[in-house]
C-alpha cells in the first residue's frame, strides 16, 4: 500500500503559483518514489503586496490553520515569505509557533513550515555564506527581505527587486525571464542564488537551466518549502526538477 500524504497550503488569495509550482515539485517526485499527494488550500485575503495588508493577511493565518487541521493534513505550508519577513526579524520562528498552536488546540498537532523559514533553512543546508538575491517586490520591502536574510547570518553580495506591487501581476511573469534577469547580479563569491525570493513568482522552468550555466546551487522559496515539507515528512528530498537542494544530496 504506497503512502497517502495530505499537503496543506496557506495560501494568500491572490496567490496562484504556490499551489502549482509545489505540487508539480511533489508531482515529480512521484515518478521516482511510491508516496503518493494531495494538497488542500485555505486561503487570507491579499491583492497588492503592501506592508498594510501583509500586516492584515497575516493575522487571518491562524483561522487558515484551524480550517486545515479540520482537514487534518500531514503537514502546513504558509505560502507567504514577505509577509513573515516584513513582520521583523526572526518572525518566522514566531509565526511557526502560533500556527501550531492552533493545531495543538485542534487535537491535531501538525508540523508547520513557513517560506520564510523554509528558505533560511534552504540556504543553511546548501552551505550557503554569501548569496544573490531575485525578488518581484518593491525596493522597501526587497530592503527588508535582505536585511532579514543578512540577519540569519547570510551575506546578500547582490539583489535585484523588479519592483511589482499588484501580487496578481508577479504570478503573470514568465519564469524564462529569469535565464536573463540573474545576469543583472554580480555573482562573484556567491555561493547560491535564490532565483525567487518569492512563492508568488513563478522561477521552476528555469532554476535547473540557470544552474547548469552559472555552475552553483540555485534555488527557490517554493524549493526550500517543499524541502522543508518532505523533511518534516521524513521522506527522501530527492526530485528529479528543482536544483541542487531536491537532488538527493543533502
Amino acid at each position: 500500500m504506497n503512502k497517502k500524504y495530505k499537503i496543506g497550503q496557506i495560501v494568500p488569495s491572490s496567490n496562484v503559483t504556490m499551489e502549482t509550482e509545489i505540487p508539480a515539485l511533489f508531482r515529480a517526485r512521484e515518478t521516482i518514489f511510491p508516496e503518493r499527494f494531495t494538497f488542500h488550500s485555505s486561503r487570507m485575503r491579499m491583492k497588492k503586496v503592501t506592508k498594510e495588508e501583509l500586516e492584515a493577511m497575516d493575522a487571518m493565518s491562524l483561522k487558515c490553520a484551524q480550517e486545515l487541521s479540520d482537514a487534518r493534513v500531514d503537514v502546513m505550508g504558509y505560502a507567504c515569505l514577505v509577509a513573515i519577513m516584513s513582520m521583523g526579524r526572526g518572525y518566522h520562528c514566531v509565526s511557526e509557533t502560533n500556527l501550531h498552536e492552533e493545531t495543538v488546540k485542534n487535537d491535531f498537532p501538525t508540523p508547520i513550515v513557513t517560506s520564510a523559514g523554509a528558505l533560511i533553512n534552504g540556504l543553511k543546508v546548501l552551505g550557503a555564506k554569501k548569496v544573490a538575491v531575485i525578488t518581484p517586490y518593491m525596493k522597501p520591502l526587497t530592503q527588508l527581505v535582505v536585511d532579514y536574510i543578512e540577519h540569519q547570518g547570510f551575506e546578500v553580495v547582490d539583489f535585484v527587486a523588479l519592483e511589482i506591487s499588484d501580487n496578481l501581476e508577479v504570478a503573470s511573469q514568465d519564469p524564462m525571464n529569469l535565464l536573463e534577469i540573474y545576469k543583472q547580479l554580480n555573482l562573484k563569491g556567491v555561493d547560491v542564488l535564490v532565483a525567487s525570493a518569492c512563492v508568488q513568482m513563478p522561477s521552476l522552468e528555469a532554476v535547473d537551466l540557470i544552474e547548469k550555466e552559472i555552475g552553483i546551487p540555485v534555488t527557490t522559496a517554493a524549493i526550500c518549502t517543499t524541502y522543508e515539507m518532505m523533511k518534516k515528512l521524513g521522506l527522501e528530498t530527492k526530485v528529479p526538477i528543482g536544483g541542487a537542494l531536491l537532488s538527493g544530496r543533502y
